[in-house]
């Protein structure tokens, strides 16, 4: 049984890549590339190469990202880079599959809007599955760690080079709707890979903590965990609540806390994952 299972983990991760993979693919061949707007990254870089030289997107997509998969490999880790790998290898495939099909609409903002939104899809299915497709990415990360700048500075200032090359190739109109279908599928991956149904995790420091954790309890159908401490000022005991909720019951929940103790220190956060425990509502009767 448990072979089993891990077959089946192993054949969906591979499976849900390949679809990743297949989604960018689209993206870029039906709607960006026909309009002349390009991605971000070394997808970006490989759009730019393939249109001033005689080469195809398709092998760019490989040799530019050579050197970022064995950087990945080395400073990263093997699954990353096989993950990696693979993505990039089957997008290579299905871009020049699609190369000679039809674009899906001539229309340069709707061709940014949907081809921004399925290449996030795309990338953010990839990324859940510990791959890459970008190996802006894998420098951003090791630069971090070596330059101590952040990852989201080190991939913007690359896409800011990129994206902006990109208007003395394609015109500066072409390049601005190239920033906003980045933007977009900026976005849209970090609604793939943190999921829709965001999660705050919230730390609740009361006199009446029993109280309140009983209302919780009862009328939001969410599991409270106690935590003792100290205050470091006063040197009392304190007693700590803490819990998970979904979005849309933050505002309940602060309402419950106010009510039982108004002068309650609430400190909320979001939440990237929840796995595991007992997040999954209860029915309380």
């Amino acid at each position: 049984m448990n072979q089993l299972y891990k077959a089946v983990k192993f054949s969906r991760k591979w499976f849900v890549v390949a679809l990743g993979s297949f989604l960018v693919a689209i993206g870029l061949e039906l709607f960006l590339i026909p309009n002349q707007i390009i991605d971000g990254g070394v997808v970006g870089l490989s759009i730019i190469f393939s249109e001033i030289t005689p080469l195809s997107l398709s092998i760019y997509l490989i040799l530019i990202n050579l050197p970022f998969l064995y950087l990945g490999y080395r400073e990263i880790g093997k699954t990353f880079a096989i993950s990696t790998m693979v993505a990039v290898a089957l997008l290579a495939i299905f871009v020049r599959f699609f190369h000679h099909i039809e674009a899906a609409t001539d229309n340069a903002f709707l061709a940014t809007v949907f081809g921004g939104i399925v290449i996030g899809i795309g990338v953010g299915l990839i990324i859940r599955n510990g791959g890459s497709l970008d190996g802006t990415e894998i420098l951003a990360i090791i630069g971090n760690e070596k330059l101590g700048f952040s990852v989201g500075e080190i991939v913007m200032f690359f896409n800011i080079f990129i994206l902006g090359s990109a208007g003395f190739v394609f015109g500066w109109d072409r390049a601005m709707y190239s920033l906003i279908a980045y933007f977009i599928a900026f976005k849209v991956i970090d609604i793939v890979v943190e999921g829709l149904d965001e999660s705050k995790s919230v730390m609740i420091i009361s006199d009446k903590p029993d109280e309140i954790a009983e209302a919780i309890l009862f009328r939001l159908g969410r599991g409270v965990t106690h935590i003792y401490g100290k205050g470091a000022y006063t040197q009392e005991s304190k007693e700590l609540l803490y819990c998970i909720v979904t979005r849309i019951e933050v505002a309940k929940l602060k309402s419950i806390v106010l009510e039982h103790d108004p002068n309650a220190f609430v400190a909320i956060e979001h939440v990237h994952d929840v796995l595991g425990g007992r997040f999954k509502k209860k029915s309380i009767h």
